[in-house]
């Protein structure tokens, strides 16, 4: 396909969709551990709070393994990281189908998984989108959302029904075996690494060919050291922070949460998953908005809204409520992610972004790591789950004002 003639379809929007799947996987597995929970304790006699601190821990290192890969796709390239990725995906999974004490449980499915899932998550990908994408910039990442959220939806119902029908052990492996085939596809096969020059500006209609339209600095206005020492990085993570909390604790605990408040499994898994699947339709609009609107307030909304959102999932005691504070969560839930990666494109160019998301995605895995250990530790403390919860809502809420703070680039 000549990229540069084709002015029906654009090369750059297959390598968006081959990113989304594996984002769908890739999330899926990470923060799809909620129906794991409960069958792992069981099998493996641990307590909530044993679970709950490999999973915290788990998310640390899926945390700092995303600036590890944002570097390596700098000197490596993307494809290199994926099935480096790859590897260590299908490895540590079998290494967790065969720990059977909690210190070999921890290394495989707590350190090595997580690594292995952080070299072929958002941060592997959003590079080469970046540079494959200039004016639907903001879209192309959007879609990476649509793959987090419906990694929520498909993957929460669907392992919910593999453990109960095959086993958890089981289900990792046969994730693992449909993880290698499509990573390795898309990046032999789909992945390219060098765009066009002036990239999607190609395909655009002559009267969208604007001044306004003019593409994102290709090399750095500024180093590294120098852009982690400018407020916006940090207010960046603070916002990620607030994000990883609450997903995080939405992943691990949501389920148990609302079996704990009288749900069934299946009741539970739709709900959470219900989030996912509305999300996947309202990332379609939110992208098309984000580039037309300043993103800073589309951010303020989402994380205000979620916020909220996360006062009702705890309180909700029927399944119309759960169901109804789902959808409007799932019409939000969406493009935190997408943004602040955007907006650190926006403002630091796009020979930064790989690394300065990495960086910045540790604060979402740090606020993954608290949440995901307080979770269980305050349940089993407390006997509740207002703790965990509630204090997701406030972040997410404080992170809403944070965001109106950052600068505009449009």
């Amino acid at each position: 396909m000549d990229t540069k003639q084709n002015r029906q379809w654009y090369y750059g929007w297959n390598i968006v969709g081959a990113a989304t799947v594996l984002t769908l996987l890739t999330v899926g597995m990470r923060l799809g551990i909620g129906p794991f929970f409960l069958p792992i304790i069981n099998d493996l006699q641990f307590t909530r709070s044993q679970l709950s601190g490999v999973i915290a821990i788990g998310m640390l290192f899926y945390g700092l393994g995303m600036p590890v890969a944002g570097y390596l796709v700098g000197i490596k390239g993307t494809r290199f990281v994926l099935l480096l990725g790859t590897a260590i995906v299908v490895a540590s999974s079998i290494w967790t189908t065969m720990a059977s004490s909690l210190t070999n449980f921890f290394f495989a499915y707590g350190i090595f998984l997580s690594i292995g899932l952080a070299f072929t998550s958002q941060v592997a990908l959003t590079p080469v989108i970046s540079r494959w994408f200039i004016r639907q910039r903001g879209m192309a990442l959007f879609f990476l959302s649509t793959g987090s959220m419906a990694g929520i939806a498909i993957m929460t119902p669907l392992f919910t029904y593999t453990n109960e029908t095959f086993g958890w052990k089981e289900t990792i492996l046969g994730f693992a075996a449909i993880f290698s085939i499509i990573t390795i596809f898309s990046a032999l096969c789909v992945i390219r690494e060098h765009p066009p020059e002036n990239a999607d500006l190609l395909n655009s209609p002559p009267d969208k060919k604007t001044v306004t339209a003019k593409p994102a600095q290709q090399t750095a206005p500024i180093s590294l050291n120098q852009a982690l020492r400018t407020a916006p990085f940090w207010k960046v993570v603070l916002g990620l922070f607030a994000c990883g909390y609450s997903m995080n604790l939405l992943g691990a605990h949501g389920v148990p949460m609302l079996m704990d408040h009288g749900f069934d499994s299946a009741s539970s898994a739709l709900g959470i998953g219900l989030i996912g699947l509305i999300a996947i339709f309202s990332t379609l609009v939110l992208g098309r908005i984000s580039d037309l609107l300043p993103r800073r307030y589309m951010l303020a909304v989402i994380y205000f809204v979620r916020g909220l959102g996360f006062f009702g999932l705890v309180m909700v005691a029927v399944n119309w409520q759960l169901f109804g504070v789902a959808t409007v969560g799932g019409v939000v839930w969406a493009g935190s992610i997408a943004l602040s990666s955007a907006i650190l494109a926006d403002i630091y160019g796009v020979k930064l972004v790989g690394v300065l998301y990495g960086l910045a995605y540790v604060g979402h895995q740090i606020g993954g790591m608290i949440s995901s250990w307080l979770g269980g530790w305050a349940y089993e403390t407390f006997h509740t789950h207002w703790i965990s919860f509630g204090s997701a809502g406030f972040f997410l809420l404080l992170a809403a004002m944070i965001s109106l703070t950052l600068p505009d680039k449009k």
